[in-house]
């Protein structure tokens, strides 16, 4: 597919006004997305676990406008209006806008909430737009069945396609936030279904130790990043290490794709923790460089890797654009690897909080009403 199937033709009808709530969750990249091309085009591919817990629920209501010559739209983040998520959102709306030609035409309230906290790397533009692509998507869809001369309505495979194709233009990896419970985004020649324009559930065997697999999310700080993705993703393009982190991905994809299959967990955790230490190591050797990590990242880092040493236990950890850590281990081990958390760890989370997780199923369509 090329992006000229996700234009699609001129609306006969409109619809007056109405309302779609979708529940969207965050995800856990295994091989890192950093780097990107014009459009939100990634320069390797990444794939990640789907989360269950964390999510971001989004309720977009539109109203018809009598003029159809600018956006119109407020947001609000739990029950409070949020000015500064605007010009975020005018851009999107600005990059969609060919895709959804319906956008002029109506006034837009988008309520939003988390289950996490915002800013503090857990990824929370990626769950908030996919949510909201999702219920743009189900608004023209509703354009489109209030048609009735149509013979050929929208598909669901194409419904999801096109909802991470719109989500990734809003935040990249936010394409990978629409199934589950592991999605790839970007072209790799073993996977033949996969594309730099939209995310796709990874096609291949999962052995059973991978399922239900479970994410304790540390958070270490939960403030505003320093750095911001975006910016961080800008330093790539002159990086004198760029080339070489790109094909080092596209190697460790492929290698991922035979412990997926073989349920080797030690090669898990190799491939898992190397590919979070190179995000971070991308970071710190650019030009200007930076650092998200925190001491207390670190401590934890050297705890997993000691009680790893001293039980044998599966635990590692990976990262993302931030300093928060992200515990991976499988169901079998939850007591256990929970009760370590408790007793060693939790003194590094800010006022002692982590959150619970494991491996979910995607978004889901909360309730309707147009």
């Amino acid at each position: 597919m090329t992006e000229q199937d996700f234009i699609p033709k001129t609306y006969p009808k409109t619809l007056k006004d109405g309302s779609f709530t979708w529940s969207s969750p965050s995800n856990i990249a295994l091989i890192k997305y950093w780097g990107k091309k014009k459009d939100q085009i990634p320069k390797n591919p990444s794939i990640s676990f789907t989360l269950n817990h964390c999510k971001t629920t989004t309720t977009v209501s539109f109203t018809k406008k009598e003029r159809s010559n600018h956006f119109s739209f407020e947001v609000f983040l739990s029950g409070e209006k949020k000015e500064d998520f605007k010009p975020k959102i005018e851009i999107f709306f600005k990059r969609v806008e060919i895709y959804l030609p319906f956008l002029k035409d109506y006034h837009f309230k988008i309520e939003t909430t988390n289950t996490f906290p915002h800013s503090s790397g857990i990824a929370s533009s990626a769950s908030g737009m996919s949510a909201l692509a999702l219920c743009l998507m189900s608004i023209e869809k509703s354009i489109e069945l209030a048609d009735n001369k149509r013979d050929i309505k929208m598909s669901d495979e194409f419904f999801i396609q096109k909802a991470s194709f719109l989500a990734r233009l809003g935040s990249g990896s936010a394409c990978r936030s629409l199934e589950g419970d592991l999605v790839v985004w970007g072209k790799h020649d073993k996977i033949e279904i996969s594309s730099n324009l939209f995310g796709v559930k990874y096609p291949f065997e999962v052995h059973e130790n991978f399922k239900n697999y479970q994410d304790t999310i540390l958070l270490v700080d939960k403030g505003e990043k320093q750095v911001s993705s975006t910016i961080g993703h800008n330093l790539m393009h002159k990086h004198p290490f760029a080339e070489a982190r790109f094909k080092q991905a596209h190697k460790n994809l492929s290698r991922l794709i035979t412990i997926l299959k073989d349920g080797n967990l030690d090669a898990f955790i190799e491939v898992v923790e190397s590919e979070a230490l190179t995000l971070h190591a991308m970071m710190m050797t650019s030009l200007p460089y930076f650092i998200l990590m925190k001491p207390h990242t670190l401590e934890i880092i050297n705890k997993i890797w000691a009680f790893r040493q001293k039980t044998n236990s599966k635990v590692c950890f990976t990262l993302d654009a931030g300093a928060n850590v992200h515990i991976l281990y499988p169901e079998n081990e939850i007591k256990n690897v929970l009760k370590f958390i408790n007793n060693e760890l939790v003194t590094y989370c800010q006022k002692g909080e982590y959150i619970n997780d494991k491996i979910g199923f995607g978004s889901e369509l909360i309730n309707k009403d147009s």
